[in-house]
């Protein structure tokens, strides 16, 4: 396949992920999996889920060879937005941290070139997001939250951003469990019925020893099978 075209498969085909790519894919992924089973097609883990766009690879030289070109239009936003976007879906799908790291750059010059665009503004705190998961960085996880935040002020009806959001407290260490509850309260204030939401919801307050019990009724109504109502699924929490 001819490099641009691979360039532009990834860019139409990832279009669709929203932020937490790494979720289906890394952290105690069979949980996870069923935890958010509606979320992305990327919460598929089995040999024979592979579909043709994870099986892509770029080379580095390919991979620099957009960087340079980027860097040579550094003033065309649509070119920083498009590349950086499809250059951290990338990183994300073959779950690579150096590769993520290095759309950070690129994302920032669109951000710089139009900090109104909400698809960047995501597609930032998604980078960061996934920068603090695999480095276990609490300092990307706040960059994270600023974009974030920047995002839900143009549009703050996003369930799955604030659900992020409250992911980025869930996962610190030390986990900040109060602060995660208030985010995804907020989630659920939006959508009610958000599964992931309520399964770490659910998860959350466990950890904190609290009572969970209507969230759990909610969620046994909308996946009875979900791993956060499993008996003993409130020690795994802590």
């Amino acid at each position: 396949m001819k490099q641009v075209s691979i360039w532009v498969t990834l860019l139409v085909a990832f279009v669709s992920f929203a932020g937490g790519f790494w979720f289906a894919n890394t952290l105690n992924r069979t949980q996870v999996t069923t935890l958010s089973p509606t979320s992305s097609t990327a919460g598929q883990t089995t040999a024979s889920s592979n579909t043709p766009e994870q099986d892509l690879t770029l080379t580095n030289d390919e991979i620099e060879a957009k960087i340079s070109e980027a860097q040579q239009n550094a003033g065309n936003f649509a070119f920083q937005k498009e590349l950086g976007l499809a250059l951290y879906r990338y990183g994300a799908m073959k779950e690579d941290k150096a590769i993520i790291e290095r759309s950070i750059p690129i994302l920032d010059r669109a951000y710089k070139l139009n900090g109104e665009d909400l698809d960047v503004l995501i597609g930032i705190g998604n980078a960061f997001f996934d920068v603090g998961y695999y480095g276990k960085n609490n300092v990307s996880f706040e960059k994270a939250r600023e974009f974030y935040s920047k995002a839900l002020i143009k549009d703050p009806k996003d369930v799955d951003v604030r659900t992020d959001v409250g992911l980025t407290f869930f996962l610190e260490q030390p986990p900040r469990y109060s602060d995660a509850v208030a985010e995804f309260e907020k989630s659920l204030a939006i959508d009610k019925k958000h599964e992931k939401t309520l399964g770490f919801m659910i998860r959350s307050l466990d950890a904190l020893g609290r009572d969970a019990s209507s969230y759990r009724e909610s969620l046994r109504v909308i996946n009875p099978q979900n791993p956060a109502l499993r008996p003993g699924s409130e020690r795994s929490a802590q």
